[in-house]
């Protein structure tokens, strides 16, 4: 496991989306500007959803302009539809995310169509995105578990992958939304995917909800996975997944990953002030044990 892992900071898009608390553009901001300090590769800025669906995100234009940009970091964006697409190309976006979900009755909570239609939205997002130079990234949400439909196969998943890569995806990110994987079904579920798509492609994204976030990215290292998703603080969860509490921590990922010998680029100690400066702001506790631990150390 003696190599690089890169992390894909989420925090400013799905860390501070479901939190009830408008934030202010100057603190969203600075609270990116601070993490594009920490050596982060890539920072997940924002998304161009209507503000009927997530408020919080009402700004993200005025964000994503805003932020001061380093030429070695990624700063991509969610978008849902042709609309918020064309929103983002209208600001330079360079990299966008997309959504789907082998759940129909997620898919219709979370995007308002059918996983079906899901897939067109996506071949028309991505077709435009091409055209335009840009990196498109796919998330599956719901990979080890439904709020709604419960269990999720796996090759139900790999099928979803499969199709994304054939639209012309350059990443897709495996998300546990409501944390009820385990490593045994984390490892069924990544071995099946890298069966039909490259290993390379594939990154992870854990929620934390029963405590075996690291538990699983453990196993995706053992399996050859080189990206991860995570979140300064633990900030996050889905709107629109009951049981989802919050992203596993950027901290207590990066602790991990350096007692594991392996390189990220990544400032531990900057990393935690960040998650203490926007936790401080929010009023409510850092979810990271080692956010935590350096607090009491401080």
């Amino acid at each position: 496991m003696e190599t690089y892992v890169k992390l894909v900071e989420v925090s400013p898009r799905d860390g501070l989306q479901n939190e009830e608390k408008i934030i202010s553009t100057d603190i969203k901001i600075e609270f990116i500007n601070r993490l594009s300090a920490t050596g982060l590769a890539v920072i997940e800025t924002t998304s161009f959803v209507s503000p009927k669906w997530i408020p919080q995100l009402a700004d993200h234009s005025e964000v994503y302009q805003h932020i001061t940009k380093q030429q070695e970091i990624s700063y991509p964006v969610v978008v849902f539809n042709k609309r918020g697409l064309i929103d983002a190309l209208a600001v330079d976006v360079k990299e966008i995310a997309v959504f789907t979900t082998p759940s129909e009755k997620f898919c219709q909570r979370n995007a308002n169509c059918s996983v079906a239609e899901s897939l067109q939205r996506v071949a028309e997002l991505t077709q435009i995105a091409k055209q335009h130079d840009i990196r498109v990234r796919a998330y599956i949400s719901c990979v080890l578990g439904c709020p709604y439909e419960g269990n999720i196969t796996p090759a139900a998943v790999a099928s979803l992958a499969e199709k994304l890569m054939v639209l012309n995806c350059d990443e897709i990110s495996l998300g546990d939304t409501i944390g009820v994987g385990t490593p045994g079904k984390t490892k069924t579920l990544l071995q099946t995917v890298i069966n039909r798509i490259p290993v390379k492609t594939i990154a992870v994204h854990f929620h934390n909800t029963y405590g075996q976030a690291l538990a699983n990215i453990y196993v995706a290292l053992e399996n050859d996975i080189r990206v991860i998703d995570s979140s300064v603080a633990g900030l996050g969860g889905c709107p629109y997944a009951k049981g989802a509490s919050g992203n596993v921590a950027s901290e207590d990922v990066l602790y991990m990953l350096h007692g594991l010998g392996i390189k990220t680029g990544v400032d531990l100690e900057k990393l935690i002030k960040v998650g203490h400066f926007i936790a401080d702001y929010l009023e409510q506790p850092n979810r990271s044990n080692v956010g935590l631990a350096y607090q009491i150390k401080e």
